[in-house]
């Protein structure tokens, strides 16, 4: 038998106190002047002034050849064939041959009479918009880690991923698709998918892969004939997360409320970005759509000026499926190199060029460059792999323009001068978006985790205002 006592009036009051502050808070917080956030994708303040607002990773999966892009080295044609006179380093197959030559010729371009190889000739026509950090390196010579290492700062799985750390940050100015978007193209890097993960961010801040063709994105058409149905499911489904989220306090189901409530604006959206025929026949050529050897990476990179239009914080864009290893040519590099460059070349210079005369080029930051580079030894008719000194470029976004940063020694093997380490490479794209690495950081494993680690500093020779 149980027995019912009535609850005095001060006992009432003393139990709903908190609860009248509570509304009451819950309804000065709907007002952006007192910090009412939409959702994890709300644009966040930053730590300085930014200079650019969403970045373009070209990811060149494979890693090629800076001896033969952007790092003319004489010497080489001086010792083709010989045995190479210094130290060799051991990578993943210590396949040591003689040192190889480069199949193709550099000349010198723009203003600033930077040399580029004969496989870019498009990319060249923008070199004085471009910083070539030719001393980069890296911790790992082997695909997998490598990719993990170039994207989240660390060679192991499960580490947030530099887009997911830029949306972590950031937000996003584009509230109907996700903040971190990877172009797929047919190929996925070693590593699979945790190369883009949230790691121990929120589901959030995941990178969401947009695949070729018509229909970007699976699964994302209506499966109600009538909206007004999908409408009320989608309530139903809101309001059975809100209760079960408000007892468990779970933030991976605050994250599935988001992610179902982004994913109904995506299917207008989506849809929309992907349709280009509003698209002048002349923007269409300058990136190479509809031609057989770029169209492919050539709508991918007017993808992602797009998006950036869109206000998409930040776009990864991988390399087709051209029926080589990626830009991996450990054999058969002058037909590989040749086939990779010609698919990317024109749609990246395109892209440049397109958002420089749009005014976008100022205010967005377009990285270039593989997880590592080539050896300048012969691996039969290739090269294998070399994370010791190789290249990156940087482009827009308030990087100088026309400028050459660091060396590498007459081999093109080893960085010997203003060594530019991914960590910095991190921290300086951070630094470029408003944000100081030192600075964020999420609690995980009972410390504050960073991008850069404990590590990184900015490449102020690359700055416009260091």
């Amino acid at each position: 038998m149980h027995v019912h006592f009535p609850i005095t009036r001060r006992h009432m009051l003393s139990r709903c106190a908190n609860g009248f502050g509570l509304a009451a808070l819950a309804g000065l917080m709907q007002e952006k002047a007192f910090g009412a956030e939409t959702g994890p994708l709300s644009p966040k303040p930053t730590h300085r002034k930014a200079t650019a607002k969403s970045v373009i990773f070209l990811f060149m999966d494979g890693g090629p050849s800076q001896m033969d892009t952007f790092d003319p080295k004489p010497r080489l044609d001086r010792e083709h064939g010989q045995p190479i006179k210094t130290k060799v380093e051991p990578t993943q197959f210590n396949n040591v041959g003689a040192v190889l030559k480069s199949p193709w010729k550099f000349k010198q371009y723009g203003k600033s009479g930077i040399p580029v190889s004969d496989l870019f000739p498009h990319v060249a026509e923008c070199v004085d918009d471009m910083a070539i950090i030719r001393s980069m390196v890296a911790n790992f010579s082997e695909h997998t880690n490598a990719n993990y290492f170039i994207h989240s700062g660390s060679g192991q799985q499960g580490r947030p991923s530099m887009g997911a750390w830029v949306t972590y940050g950031l937000g996003s100015e584009c509230q109907d698709l996700p903040g971190f978007i990877v172009l797929g193209s047919g190929l996925v890097p070693p590593g699979g998918m945790d190369c883009f993960s949230n790691g121990f961010l929120p589901a959030s801040y995941q990178g969401s892969m947009f695949a070729r063709g018509k229909t970007p994105v699976a699964d994302l058409e209506p499966q109600e004939k009538s909206p007004k149905i999908q409408k009320n499911k989608l309530d139903l489904i809101r309001k059975l997360d809100q209760a079960t989220a408000s007892q468990a306090r779970d933030g991976g189901i605050d994250a599935a409320i988001a992610n179902y409530e982004l994913a109904y604006r995506m299917q207008s959206a989506v849809p929309a970005m992907a349709d280009f025929s509003k698209e002048t026949k002349e923007t269409l050529a300058l990136y190479g759509v509809d031609q057989p050897k770029t169209d492919i990476f050539g709508r991918q990179c007017l993808m992602a000026r797009r998006m950036v239009e869109k206000g998409v914080r930040f776009i990864e864009l991988l390399c087709p499926n051209l029926g080589h290893d990626r830009w991996d040519q450990h054999a058969n590099l002058l037909r590989g190199h040749t086939d990779n460059a010609m698919a990317v070349d024109q749609p990246i210079a395109g892209l440049l060029k397109d958002l420089k005369r749009r005014g976008l080029l100022d205010d967005t930051l377009v990285i270039w460059g593989g997880e590592f580079g080539r050896t300048p030894m012969a691996q039969g008719d290739g090269r294998d792999h070399n994370p010791f000194g190789f290249t990156m470029w940087m482009a827009g976004g308030g990087v100088k323009g026309g400028v050459i940063h660091g060396e590498t020694d007459d081999y093109g093997y080893h960085a010997i001068k203003d060594k530019v380490h991914v960590h910095d490479l991190h921290a300086t794209m951070l630094h470029l978006l408003g944000l100081d690495h030192k600075k964020s950081t999420f609690r995980f494993g009972g410390r504050d985790m960073r991008l850069t680690d404990v590590h990184g500093e900015l490449v102020t020779g690359i700055l416009k205002n260091a």
